[in-house]
């Protein structure tokens, strides 16, 4: 297998009530993500990294190495529109002990390929870490082709492509490009596809529901490097019911709330957001807790880790 592969879970950042990193939570979190096996992600979409004033940032950053103490990769996301604070904070998080970085397009204004290029080269050229390029068109509203990204593989220090751009024809030319690649990852940041992604070559999957769930989404990997389709459906379906809890028929900023409600029950953390995202009112609180019964823990602890069970 590739450097960077696998299932790598795009973290929560975990609030105090005071709009603080609750530290203790950020270690819980991690812990749990990695005795299933699953890397952690910080600052990406799923950690409302856009929200998180910089010294927060960096304690997060630190609590995180800390609590992985090596035992996985710690991807750490450096995405902003000024690229001295991006070069700058990368700096950071590699002598806190950060393993890659990961780092969306500037997201103010329209550009173009050539500009992508530049911005990613002269990026890749100043940070001393592996580059992860990020696209998510949802929260950026810019599409990075895979043309581009093609041409950026060739840089000695762009290791990889997390791709959360829905669209089948897209997937299944992304991993026919580089599946065969020894130095290039692809990882598919689209849930509901992991299955289908895996089988098909890709190197990684980036599930925002392997916070609660990352044993579900380390069975799919697993199973389909075994090749057993069986594992890897029944495992799908499970982490799919969970996903739609708090996802169906929810934007983004309303989805994200309740997947923290539904890690709070779990005791992984507290329900506190961000703004401009917000807590649901105590009464949808405690109605989304009341769902997170037996049935829903067995989902939760449901594990095929061997992929062959």
């Amino acid at each position: 297998m590739k450097k960077f592969n696998g299932v790598v879970v795009p973290m929560v950042t975990p609030f105090t009530q005071e709009f603080k990193v609750d530290v203790e939570a950020a270690a819980r979190i991690t812990e749990h993500m990695i005795s299933y096996g699953a890397h952690p992600f910080l600052l990406g979409t799923t950690g409302e990294s856009v929200s998180i004033a910089k010294g927060d940032r960096t304690q997060l950053v630190a609590a995180v190495v800390k609590a992985a103490a090596g035992a996985k990769t710690v991807y750490a996301g450096i995405s902003g529109n000024c690229l001295s604070e991006v070069i700058d904070e990368a700096k950071q998080f590699a002598d806190l002990g950060v393993d890659a970085l990961v780092s969306t397009m500037p997201s103010y204004y329209p550009v173009e390929s050539d500009q992508l290029l530049k911005y990613f080269e002269k990026l890749a050229d100043e940070v001393s870490l592996p580059l992860i390029i990020y696209n998510i068109p949802a929260t950026t509203h810019l599409s990075i082709p895979l043309d581009v990204v093609d041409q950026l593989s060739q840089h000695d220090n762009i290791l990889g492509f997390k791709d959360s751009e829905k669209g089948e024809e897209r997937m299944i030319d992304a991993i026919s490009r580089w599946k065969d690649r020894p130095d290039f990852s692809y990882l598919l940041g689209w849930a509901l596809k992991s299955q289908q992604a895996l089988f098909l070559g890709a190197d990684g999957i980036v599930p925002s529901t392997g916070n609660l769930a990352p044993g579900l989404y380390q069975s799919i990997f697993n199973a389909a490097r075994a090749g057993n389709k069986a594992v890897a459906t029944a495992a799908q379906a499970k982490a799919d019911y969970l996903s739609e809890i708090y996802q169906k028929d929810r934007i983004l900023s309303k989805a994200l709330p309740v997947l923290k409600i539904m890690m709070s029950a779990y005791g992984l953390c507290g329900t506190a957001m961000l703004p401009p995202l917000y807590q649901l009112s105590a009464e949808e609180e405690r109605s989304i807790a009341l769902r997170m019964t037996a049935e829903f823990e067995q989902l939760i602890n449901v594990n095929y880790s061997n992929g062959n069970e």
